[in-house]
């Protein structure tokens, strides 16, 4: 994890009994700003590019933990003088860095919690309603190479996750853990794994989320950008992504064509309406009711339309005299149909609806219908994270649970008529 400040301080050191390793079978320190405090016998990972620009020190403190006051460190009231750094092993010693300049996000480098053997989860051993998501103790996973383990600070509670309690198919293993996105620490990291270490604040997309501890792939992780905090990082993986992808690459939008987004206020639709601002496009969005309306106006619709009482072709004919260029659909049903019918006429038009919805539309001759589905990988986060940032996204979320709560989610998920997306709490 990076950690500028107005000096040479580049990066902070991670401080773990589990997560760290010797370099060299030395250990490295810096000041000032207490982090956290490694024990005898434990390991520490080096993260400081040069030794020189860290400052590194190390504090001796057999008697107990040093303290650290105007940049020295002291036992009691004696100072403790130490070489700029020396090496030293099986003793105690305490982590510091620059407190100057320092920006972290609320849930930092230091609350990375030491690595257990069990962990909590919310899980299904079978299929059914809400009430078969429960609280289970199980081990934590195993990582491989290419592959991070994550410790969860939030998860999604995705529309799609609720057919997979209902039907988790014949082929599932139980106790089977839900959560397909999610953001946190990383914990540990697989060999061959490049560009992330331990207490990296990531998001990414994967399985299993709803648990205090998840291994990804390296690949289908990514550094949270800035302007979005670790719990709204935890819902925008899928949701940024199926946005992203359907209006740059399924859709082949450009700056000043007119696209309808149907179903807008939801966990997709939310970011798309912010994304197609982005690239210039002017915005018709639906939804079902007053409050999801207000939102989208909010996050920069040109128009808004109730899909459900109101008369879409007529707003879409005001929109769009000509017939609109594009359609990103959603959700199904009618009022999808009525969008569609609105389409330009002359061979260019275009719809991109999401992998899931229901109904699907009906096949129409000289438009180009496109089923998609998001696409995860390092490319594709980049491009993500640089239009998040560009577009200083703002993530909706529609309500917040705590993992012990996940079937209360699920009820509410049931519910419908969801204003972005639902996100568990997982470490607190």
């Amino acid at each position: 994890m990076a950690a500028h400040t107005h000096q040479s301080l580049e990066v902070i050191y991670v401080l773990s009994r589990t997560f760290g390793h010797e370099v060299n079978g030395h250990y490295y320190l810096l000041k000032p700003g207490m982090v956290g405090v490694v024990r005898p016998g434990d390991h520490v990972r080096q993260l400081v590019p040069k030794e020189q620009d860290a400052r590194a020190l190390l504090i001796w403190a057999p008697a107990g933990e040093a303290k650290l006051r105007d940049g020295n460190a002291y036992q009691g009231t004696s100072r403790i003088r130490t070489p700029a750094v020396m090496p030293m092993k099986k003793v105690t010693l305490i982590a510091v860095l620059s407190a100057l300049s320092l920006t972290a996000s609320p849930w930092s480098i230091a609350d990375v919690p030491p690595l257990p053997k069990t962990m909590v989860a919310a899980a299904i051993d079978r299929g059914g309603g809400p009430e078969v998501l429960s609280i289970h103790q199980l081990p934590v996973p195993k990582f491989g190479p290419g592959e991070v383990l994550i410790a969860v600070h939030a998860a999604g509670v995705g529309v799609w996750e609720a057919g997979i309690r209902q039907h988790p198919g014949d082929g599932a293993k139980f106790p089977l853990v839900l959560g397909s996105d999610g953001a946190g620490a990383v914990a540990a990291v697989g060999s061959g794994v490049r560009g992330f270490k331990v207490g990296d604040q990531v998001y990414g997309a994967g399985g299993a989320f709803y648990a205090q501890y998840v291994t990804v792939r390296a690949a289908d992780i990514a550094h949270i950008p800035k302007g979005i905090g670790p719990t709204e990082a935890g819902i925008l993986a899928i949701s940024g992504l199926s946005a992203l992808q359907g209006i740059d690459d399924v859709l082949e939008l450009k700056a000043g064509d007119t696209l309808i987004i149907h179903g807008a206020a939801g966990g997709v639709g939310t970011l798309a309406v912010q994304f197609a601002k982005l690239r210039g496009l002017k915005v018709l969005a639906t939804a079902s009711n007053d409050e999801g309306l207000a939102l989208l106006s909010r996050l920069g619709a040109d128009a808004v339309v109730n899909g459900k009482t109101s008369d879409i072709a007529a707003a879409a004919q005001r929109f769009a005299p000509h017939g609109v260029d594009a359609v990103l659909g959603l959700a199904g049903g009618d009022a999808l149909e009525r969008c569609i019918d609105s389409l330009r006429n002359d061979g260019r038009g275009r719809i991109a609806y999401l992998y899931g919805i229901e109904p699907l539309p009906k096949p129409r001759l000289g438009i180009r219908m496109t089923l998609y589905s998001y696409i995860s990988g390092v490319r594709e986060f980049e491009r993500l994270n640089a239009a998040v940032e560009a577009a200083r996204l703002r993530v909706p979320i529609a309500a917040e649970y705590s993992l012990a709560d996940a079937a209360k989610a699920h009820k509410r998920l049931e519910g419908g008529h969801l204003l972005g997306k639902i996100v568990l709490h997982i470490h607190e």
